[in-house]
């Protein structure tokens, strides 16, 4: 494994004596990044954004944190690339516009060759695909969830893509470009999304976690469990200690880094997003 991998990145998923590239492992190791790695956006909400550098991410996950996109599929695409996968970074835009073209830069999107075959591979949408997608057009069902993959030429700006369709979630679509992207590609958008003030990761709280059957959400105080087959439940968190435990118990998420100071930051942030939530509901926003 590269030196930029910690060994303690495939413990924290779960997966042990990973052979030779193929398609079931590629389809194992998302299936068991996105049950085992939260999409957060933690440190931004503490005021610390850890910038996207792969191999820092690399560590973080080892060591029980997440992050959003340019984190999570910063560092799936390192442990893939260390395992022997051929991986390419595209730049990419994810949009509530079900008809847009535009590719806004703030997704890391992934592709993987294996087999001879080509997917699209995201660990870092929060509420995206439990497995890779093939890399041609169709519809593809797993389980009570539905997704298409739709080829789009061109998009908007320079060169040809593809659209990445979820109907069922808050931002629907992901448009990616052909064209490989560097991670240094990515690196102004990340401030942006990690310091400006109007950024939703840094007005509000999120942790998101996917696995077989569904999707729980905990935004601001509002724990949410979105299941196709018995609806979606949600309930308010009362207090920090039981917004601790469902971070660390439904989430995964480790907060052993944090100090009582950290915790009750954090707390703090939640609560704030939660009360925005709620002015805006009673506004009808």
């Amino acid at each position: 494994m590269s030196s930029g991998i910690p060994a303690g990145y495939l413990r924290r998923l779960g997966v042990t004596g990973h052979g030779r590239p193929c398609a079931e492992g590629l389809f194992a190791l998302q299936r068991a990044h996105l049950e085992r790695v939260a999409y957060d956006n933690i440190d931004i909400q503490l005021g610390r954004p850890p910038g996207i550098d792969p191999e820092r991410s690399a560590r973080r996950v080892a060591a029980g944190g997440g992050g959003y996109c340019f984190h999570l599929n910063g560092a799936f695409a390192l442990l893939l690339e260390s395992l022997g996968y051929a991986v390419t970074r595209h730049a990419g835009g994810v949009t509530a516009d079900p008809g847009s073209r535009t590719v806004s830069g703030d997704h890391l999107a992934l592709t993987v060759r294996v087999g001879g075959a080509g997917y699209f591979v995201d660990t870092g949408l929060g509420d995206g695909p439990y497995e890779p997608l093939p890399l041609r057009e169709g519809t593809y069902e797993q389980g009570r969830f539905r997704y298409t993959m739709e080829r789009l030429e061109p998009l908007e700006g320079e060169g040809p893509g593809w659209t990445y369709r979820n109907p069922g979630g808050p931002m629907p679509r992901v448009n990616f470009r052909d064209a490989p992207a560097a991670v240094a590609d990515f690196a102004a958008m990340d401030t942006r999304l990690s310091t400006d003030a109007e950024s939703p990761f840094v007005r509000t709280f999120a942790l998101l976690r996917r696995d077989a059957d569904g999707v729980d959400v905990l935004r601001g105080r509002v724990l949410s469990r979105i299941d196709p087959a018995k609806g979606t439940s949600e309930r308010e968190l009362a207090g920090q200690e039981e917004f601790c435990a469902a971070v660390e118990g439904v989430f995964g998420r480790r907060l052993d880094d944090l100090t009582p100071a950290d915790r009750a930051a954090l707390w703090a942030a939640a609560c704030r997003s939660h009360e925005a939530w709620l002015s805006r509901r009673a506004k009808g926003a």
